[in-house]
C-alpha cells in the first residue's frame, strides 16, 4: 500500500470535545454524523485499539471483512471508508499523518498473551479487558459485541507467506488520524496496555481524542 499522508486544517482550540486517554486505559464515547473524530498519538508508537457501533442500533458495527473487501487493501489510511456489517458507511478517514493502520492484528487478550508469550503473562492487563470494563460501565454493549478491531498507529506487516509480524511502530509524537462520522456512532477504545511486543515500544503512553462539528 502506498502511504497516504494527508494533513488537516482543524485546530485543537476549535474542538467541541477534547480528552486524554491515560496509558493502558479504556474509553467509550459518542460521535454524531457529520462530526470529525481525531485520534492523536501523543508520544509516538502507541497502538489505539478501536471499535465502532451504530448509536441507533449497536448490533450494527464495524465489519473488517466488508471494509477490506470494498477497498481491496488490508491497511487503512486517507480515503478509507469503514463499513458496517449491514454494508453502510460508518466513518471515512479524511486525514492521516501516520500513513497506515492495522486491521488484522486484533486486540490483545489473556488468551493471546498466554499463547504468544508465556503462561505467566495471562494475568497482564489487555485490550479485551479494557473493552469489557468500558462496556460494563456503559451498559449498552457486552462481551458478545466485541469483534475484530482497528489498531490505529500499529505496525503489523503481512509477510510474503501471508503471516503477520508485530514490528516497531511507524507513528511518532503528534501523529493523528481524522475520521468523519457518516452516522451517529459509539466509539469503544482500548489505549493498548501491551508490554510484550513492540506495538507500544514496550512503553504504553497516553492518547488524545478531539471532536469537531
Amino acid at each position: 500500500m502506498s502511504v497516504a499522508i494527508a494533513t488537516s486544517q482543524k485546530q485543537p482550540d476549535t474542538a467541541v470535545y477534547r480528552a486524554t486517554i491515560p496509558a493502558g486505559e479504556p474509553w467509550l464515547m459518542e460521535v454524531k454524523a457529520g462530526q470529525t473524530l481525531r485520534i492523536l498519538d501523543l508520544e509516538g508508537n502507541q497502538a489505539v485499539d478501536t471499535l465502532f457501533y451504530s448509536l441507533a442500533n449497536p448490533r450494527e458495527r464495524y465489519d473488517v471483512q466488508r471494509t477490506l473487501r470494498r477497498q481491496n487493501n488490508v491497511y487503512l489510511s486517507t480515503g478509507s471508508v469503514l463499513y458496517s456489517n449491514l454494508g453502510k458507511p460508518m466513518l471515512t478517514i479524511i486525514a492521516d499523518t501516520c500513513g497506515r493502520h492495522d486491521t488484522l492484528g486484533g486486540a490483545c487478550a489473556q488468551e493471546s498473551n498466554t499463547v504468544r508469550y508465556a503462561l505467566e503473562k495471562r494475568y497482564m492487563h489487555s485490550c479485551r479487558d479494557n473493552y469489557l470494563r468500558a462496556c460494563a460501565h456503559d451498559g449498552r454493549l457486552g462481551k458478545g459485541d466485541i469483534g475484530p478491531n482497528i489498531n490505529f498507529f500499529m505496525n503489523v506487516p503481512v509477510t510474503a507467506e501471508g503471516g503477520l509480524t508485530f514490528e516497531d511502530g511507524i507513528s511518532a509524537p503528534g501523529k493523528y488520524v481524522d475520521l468523519r462520522a457518516e452516522m451517529d456512532v459509539i466509539v469503544l477504545i482500548s489505549n493498548c496496555p501491551q508490554l510484550n511486543n513492540p506495538c507500544n515500544a514496550y512503553n504504553p503512553t497516553p492518547a488524545e481524542l478531539l471532536v469537531w462539528n
